[in-house]
């Protein structure tokens, strides 16, 4: 099988994300168990935007998701050569490939939010994505400010974290050197150097909770490498919080050890366009593409051939 998972990260997140997943037994019992862990219902927070793009209900809710979404269609796809995910999607990843269940993960998802939420108190910030300047570009506009590349996701697009001051002065900078900007429904700036003291509180929680390696391995946002134990997944999750996230490397990565074929769980299919304007000779889709699992499954099992 060529097969890769992808798991998005926040900003997509909407109203209607779980009907879809909701159908079924196996989804319904993973919001079941983190609900029991987390003492509140996931699904409830559906119901108000406020809460669904809240840093601390929307990392569980995203994770929780996610492992719902794998949990209904691992047993009728063949295992994936790996998991990848995109800033909280690679926490999740974790719960995918065996290393958390679902209790644990949302914990630990709700745990890390509230710690990057405390790290970011002193100096608020933001994510802003920027588009059609060089790395080399982008790091100007960011020159000077209390902003940095936060992630790459090619040669042209990237994604700057900052405080809010920094990342008014990074957008003008950017415009006038002709670059596409949009500001992100983050409220925390996510993998840059001002959330360095969220780095070793959630190692410490790691530490505690994270006993198993993950099975198939995850590819590490911070230098694409494959994770196989659980020193290396401490370390790389937790390195993350303020550390650059080379989401490029980690499709190229994958590219390199096979997958042809990638599939990205709810929310959203962003990695999906990532995936398919990086690289013309694979398929990629995002289960909210389909109508039902029933067709995601329909759609991998067509390509298990594919070299």
């Amino acid at each position: 099988m060529t097969l890769a998972v992808l798991c998005p990260g926040q900003g997509a997140q909407h109203a209607r994300m779980l009907d879809t997943l909701l159908r079924h037994d196996e989804a319904r019992a993973v919001f079941d168990a983190a609900q029991r862990a987390l003492g509140h219902d996931p699904r409830g927070w559906l119901e108000s935007e406020s809460d669904l793009f809240a840093n601390a209900r929307a990392q569980p809710l995203i994770c929780t998701t996610q492992l719902a979404a794998w949990t209904a269609l691992s047993p009728e796809v063949e295992t994936p050569i790996a998991f990848a995910g995109y800033s909280v999607g690679e926490l999740a990843c974790y719960g995918l490939a065996g290393a958390l269940d679902a209790a644990t993960l949302a914990r630990v998802a709700r745990e890390r939010a509230r710690i990057m939420d405390d790290a970011a108190a002193g100096e608020p910030g933001g994510l802003v994505a920027i588009r059609g300047l060089t790395r080399s570009r982008t790091e100007a506009c960011c020159a000077g400010e209390r902003a940095w590349i936060a992630i790459a996701n090619g040669a042209d697009a990237f994604v700057v974290g900052g405080t809010r001051k920094a990342l008014i002065e990074v957008e003008q900078r950017a415009r006038r050197d002709g670059a596409q900007v949009t500001p992100l429904r983050v409220g925390i700036p996510s993998h840059t150097p001002l959330l360095a003291s969220a780095v070793p509180r959630f190692r410490e929680k790691l530490s505690t909770t994270l006993t198993r390696a993950p099975a198939p391995p995850v590819v590490a946002g911070i230098d694409a490498r494959l994770v196989t134990t659980v020193t290396d997944a401490i370390e790389t999750l937790s390195t993350q919080l303020n550390h650059t996230i080379e989401w490029a490397q980690c499709i190229d990565v994958l590219c390199e050890r096979g997958c042809r074929v990638f599939l990205e769980m709810p929310p959203g299919h962003a990695l999906t366009r990532m995936v398919r304007e990086r690289r013309e000779d694979v398929e990629a889709r995002g289960v909210e593409e389909f109508r039902d699992l029933s067709a995601v499954v329909r759609w991998v099992e067509s390509r298990r051939d594919r070299a």
